[in-house]
């Protein structure tokens, strides 16, 4: 495989993870905000929280003075400054699925292309917030359906282990800077019952893991048990250590089975996540604990994919 081939679909994935997640994350906070009074001070104060998970806060900033909710929401979605918007995270990814159009399934490439010429007729001037709230559900749907194509079409080759690394590491990197910035929050809050139960659960409603959480746990949102379900709970394909252990799954096959010299960075890399997971217990750490722990995360998510990037694709 040429190395701009899979540099295209490693990209591809990552840039659909990520229109997803933040257009999860900005669903999440409009809901929120509806079911909110008006006077409540922990939703008034949570749009730069949003902004922070979806790295965007200081693009914003340069602009913007005040959190409004239609401001945000246009900004993450639309904003063509703010590198992170869903619009375009859409365009990188159809413009590197058009450069793999004959690597990936053509549905693949049609569901794409179609539904970015649809945003691109759009005229958000004149959005309102439900309006706002359809196109982040039908974002979400978007990457469902792509990923639907993925598993029911592609061969189980290279290509198909490029597109996956791409997800799993944007995934497991989104995952912890959501509990970063959790963490960050109920610090600030800590003598507030009302406004620790309101960031845990939405730390859960962030990464699509509520629903989940709660056939295991009860809903007491207790961040001792919260925490361990999106580390380190192996069956919660949101959770940090199962995106860590399928990416090294993911090389190991294209590697077929063995560590090469080039490749070996890249696997000490990995190894070297895998025993952070393996000697912290999660269930005794506090939030003012936790928060270096996912600080050095994302510091080892950068490291990965540069080493990837260095390993596989980089000229």
């Amino acid at each position: 495989m040429l190395s701009r081939v899979a540099s295209s679909l490693f990209w591809l994935s990552r840039n659909i993870e990520r229109a997803e997640n933040n257009a999860r994350v900005l669903e999440a906070r409009l809901i929120n905000a509806l079911e909110s009074s008006d006077q409540s001070a922990v939703a008034d104060s949570d749009w730069e929280a949003v902004l922070d998970i979806c790295s965007s806060v200081e693009e914003y900033r340069e602009t913007y003075d005040d959190y409004i909710a239609e401001t945000v929401a246009h900004f993450l979605i639309f904003d063509r400054n703010n590198i992170n918007s869903i619009i375009n995270c859409m365009e990188y990814a159809r413009n590197n699925a058009r450069s793999v159009r004959d690597i990936i399934p053509e549905e693949m490439w049609e569901v794409i292309n179609g539904h970015y010429l649809q945003m691109m007729e759009s005229d958000p001037a004149s959005w309102s917030i439900r309006k706002t709230y359809n196109f982040l559900k039908e974002i979400k749907i978007l990457s469902f359906t792509l990923q639907g194509v993925i598993e029911s079409s592609m061969l189980r080759e290279e290509a198909y282990s490029f597109l996956k690394i791409g997800k799993w590491l944007e995934r497991g990197e989104k995952t912890a800077r959501v509990l970063n910035v959790v963490c960050e929050k109920t610090k600030e809050a800590q003598e507030e019952v009302q406004a620790q139960y309101y960031y845990w659960l939405s730390a859960l409603q962030f990464l699509n893991g509520y629903d989940a959480y709660l056939k295991r746990f009860p809903p007491t949102m207790d961040p001792s048990q919260v925490l361990p379900f999106l580390i380190s709970y192996e069956q919660f394909p949101r959770s940090i250590e199962y995106c860590v252990e399928h990416i090294r799954e993911a090389v190991m096959k294209i590697e077929g089975g063995k560590v090469s010299h080039y490749s070996a960075e890249l696997f000490d890399a990995l190894d070297e996540v895998t025993r952070e997971f393996t000697k912290i217990k999660f269930q005794e750490m506090t939030s003012d604990e936790m928060v270096p722990f996912l600080d050095n995360f994302q510091n080892s998510c950068n490291r990965i994919g540069y080493v990837f990037a260095k390993t596989y694709y980089f000229i």
